[in-house]
């Protein structure tokens, strides 16, 4: 193994399973409207993303959640004064869990990989921010995050959960968003270490 590299494991997609979440309630008011109102009261919105990783046949993949506007990683928005990873667990609780109450089903947030600035409210996002802006509107840190083996995602049903292989994000960057087309550069840094289900487990 690689010294100078840390350690990340990737278990079989196989060994994960999805369920439908309960919907969140439809809001009235248009998104837009909604954040710039928010904006006025809280300041910059605070975002966390996870980056998921689980092999077929030994090739790595990123679950992300595929919608009508296109795809995304999972997390969502901090609350007021909420720390970055208290947030991206407090996001993991609701989307990770373990069909059997009997077994703990435990994840860990690793390292920062990049931060990414939206200079408007329209979700344009770049991974600096650019001189000229002094008020982002908001702040994308997308973190690794450590599957256990097994687990269950609690998928919004107006939502898909796909596996993306990381080859497709860099030889067809044109159909993903430059936050997952960035992801195999960033994921190059790690040791990938591709278990497989032990022979004669259930």
């Amino acid at each position: 193994m690689d010294s100078d590299r840390k350690d990340w494991p990737l278990f079989p997609q196989a060994g994960y399973d999805s369920q439908q979440a309960k919907q969140k309630p439809q809001k009235e008011e248009p998104l837009l409207l909604r954040r710039k109102k928010k904006y006025e009261c809280e300041g910059m919105r605070r975002t966390v993303r996870a980056v998921l990783l689980v092999h077929v046949r030994g090739h790595p993949h990123v679950l992300a959640l595929q919608g009508e506007t296109g795809y995304t990683l999972p997390g969502g928005t901090l609350h007021p004064g909420e720390s970055e990873r208290d947030g991206l667990n407090r996001k993991m609780r609701q989307f990770i869990f373990n069909a059997d109450p009997s077994t703990v089903c435990e994840w860990r947030v690793g390292e920062l990989l990049s931060i990414w600035w939206c200079p408007s409210f329209d979700g344009t996002s770049y991974p600096y921010l650019p001189p000229h802006v002094t008020r982002p509107k908001e702040c994308i840190k997308i973190y690794q995050v450590s599957l256990p083996e097994r687990c269950v995602f609690a998928v919004q049903p107006n939502v898909k959960l796909v596996a993306v292989p990381l080859f497709d994000l860099h030889e067809s960057p044109g159909a993903y968003s430059a936050q997952l087309r960035d992801l195999p550069q960033l994921v190059s840094r790690f040791a990938i270490s591709v278990y497989e289900p032990a022979r004669g487990g259930s």
